[in-house]
Formats: C-alpha cells, sequence, structure tokens
C-alpha cells in the first residue's frame, strides 16, 4: 500500500487504520474463512446467532420447490482509532435469484430514510439530547414470514448426511 499512498499528513489514528487495510484479507471462499479461525469464529457466532432465533428448521426438500442460495460475506469492523474491532461474518439469502409472481408477490424493507436521521440529529443538537450510537445484532431476524421460503443450507456448516435437506425459512434471512 505504501508503493501508492502517501500517509506521511495522516495523523496517527489514521496511519493505525491505513495500515490495518493492508495487513487483514478477506476471505474469496468459504474454505479460505474457515482455515483461518479469526473468521470460522465470526461464521460460528453468526451460526448460533441463527439458530437461537429459530431463523429456519431443516426439512426435506419439497416436490417442486427450488431453494434460494445463500452466501457468506465477510467484513473487518474498526474502532475510530483505526484497531481491528472485530471479524463479522454474514450468512445472507439470494433472494435476487427469485421471480416476482412465482416466488414472491412483494419486498419490503424497513429503513429509514436520511431526511428523517437528519430530523432526529437536529433535534437532538438543538435541545441538547444525549446520542448514543449502538448495533443491534440480527435486528432483521424479528420479522415473522408468512410467506414459504426455502434456502439452501449454509456452506460449510451442514453435513453430508443432510445433503437433500434445505432450511425451511421462518424468519426473514437478509437478502
Amino acid at each position: 500500500m505504501s508503493h501508492y499512498v502517501s500517509n506521511h499528513r495522516l495523523s496517527e489514528s489514521n496511519k493505525s487504520f491505513v495500515n490495518q487495510l493492508s495487513i487483514v484479507s478477506i476471505p474469496n471462499s468459504v474454505q479460505e474463512a474457515l482455515a483461518d479461525k479469526r473468521w470460522k469464529a465470526a461464521m460460528d457466532e453468526e451460526m448460533k446467532s441463527l439458530q437461537k432465533n429459530e431463523t429456519w428448521e431443516l426439512v426435506d426438500r419439497p416436490a417442486g420447490k427450488k431453494p434460494v442460495g445463500c452466501r457468506w460475506i465477510y467484513t473487518v469492523k474498526y474502532q475510530a482509532d483505526g484497531t481491528i474491532e472485530r471479524f463479522k461474518a454474514r450468512l445472507v439469502a439470494k433472494g435476487y435469484t427469485q421471480t416476482y409472481g412465482i416466488d414472491y408477490t412483494d419486498t419490503f424493507a424497513p429503513v429509514a430514510k436520511i431526511n428523517t436521521v437528519r430530523v432526529l440529529l437536529s433535534l437532538a443538537a438543538n435541545l441538547d439530547w444525549p446520542l448514543q450510537q449502538f448495533d443491534v445484532k440480527n435486528a432483521f431476524l424479528h420479522g415473522e414470514l408468512t410467506e414459504e421460503v426455502y434456502m439452501d443450507p449454509p456452506p460449510g456448516y451442514m453435513p453430508e448426511r443432510h445433503n437433500q435437506k434445505v432450511c425451511r425459512l421462518k424468519r426473514r434471512c437478509t437478502v
């Protein structure tokens, strides 16, 4: 990285952050992630959370039903000073493989509009309200599914004896 970017004008914490970017590599495959104990621990934490929230049940693949795939997304979370906070692995369903009218009929994603966030921040600043930031792990899992959705088992986590099984989703899984 030092061959392309000069960091002599950066603060010490920003230098640390830039250096961390070149040290940590994001896995390109499940096998690569499973070989690194930090990524394996992140994947285990995600699986534990999904199981705790009863996101799916393992069932035999129903005739005529096509399960959506899933894949792992890997990210590194950094603290403000540039040091690594944690490794994060997220299992996401490949909902983009579904066909409107066949696999689903509508979509909904509860998100805050940026104007709403700006108004709340303005109110907090003008009224001297205290602000805090926090991360809700797996917030998307709190919605129940009414549709019948099947997903392929998570790569790297299902034993061979379950190779004909699929996950019947009971809760929303990030798409």
